[in-house]
C-alpha cells in the first residue's frame, strides 16, 4: 500500500520531476505528458461518476483504478523485468468484453454522435476525447522509448469503452445527439 506523509517535496521547483525508478526528467518529458494525460482522463471520469449510478458507476470505478495502474506503469520506464506494476492484457480483455456487452444493447448508429445528451453522457464524451489525447501522447512516447504494449491497447480500448458508455447513458442511444451533415449551411 502507498503511504504518503508529505504532499509537497520542492523537488519539482526547477521544472524537473522524479519517475518511479528515481530518475529525474523534465516535467515536459513525453513520459510525464503521457501519464499526466492519463491522470486527466481519470479526473474527467470522476466528474462523470457524479452523474452515474449502479452498473455505470461500478464500471467507471474499475476504470479509475485501472488508470492508476496505468499511471504506475508509465511512471516507471521499462527495464525488462516483470517486477513492477504494469497494465495486464486481462485488463484490456475486460474492456473488450464490456464494450461488446454494452454495444449489443444500443440502438444502431445512423450518423456520428455529437458529444452531449445526458449529463453523464456529456462527461463521458469529454473523458473519451481526453483518453484519445492520452493515447496519442503514449504512441509518441512509444516511438522513442519502450512502452508496455498492453498500455497502448488499454488506452485504445478505453476511448471505445467510454463511447459505448456514453451511448448507454443516453438511454441506450435513444437520446444521442446525432450529427446532421451540412445542417446549418
Amino acid at each position: 500500500m502507498v503511504h504518503l506523509t508529505r504532499i509537497y517535496t520542492r523537488g519539482g521547483d526547477q521544472g524537473r520531476t522524479s519517475l518511479g525508478d528515481g530518475s529525474r526528467v523534465a516535467k515536459h518529458a513525453l513520459r510525464v505528458e503521457a501519464y499526466g494525460n492519463v491522470d486527466e482522463v481519470n479526473a474527467a471520469i470522476g466528474m462523470a461518476r457524479l452523474h452515474a449510478e449502479g452498473a455505470l458507476d461500478d464500471a467507471l470505478a474499475r476504470i479509475q483504478n485501472d488508470l492508476f495502474d496505468l499511471g504506475a506503469d508509465l511512471c516507471r520506464p521499462e527495464d525488462g523485468t516483470d517486477s513492477h506494476l504494469r497494465i495486464a492484457e486481462q485488463q484490456v480483455e475486460r474492456l473488450e468484453q464490456e464494450i461488446d456487452r454494452i454495444n449489443a444493447d444500443l440502438e444502431p448508429l445512423s450518423s456520428f454522435v455529437l458529444p452531449g445528451g445526458t449529463p453523464a453522457a456529456a462527461c463521458l464524451h469529454l473523458a473519451r476525447t481526453i483518453a484519445r489525447r492520452a493515447e496519442r501522447s503514449l504512441v509518441q512516447l512509444s516511438e522513442q522509448e519502450a512502452v508496455n504494449p498492453a498500455a497502448l491497447r488499454y488506452l485504445n480500448r478505453l476511448s471505445d469503452h467510454l463511447f459505448v458508455l456514453s451511448r448507454s447513458a443516453n438511454g441506450g442511444g435513444t437520446k444521442d445527439v446525432l450529427w446532421v451533415p451540412g445542417a446549418n449551411r
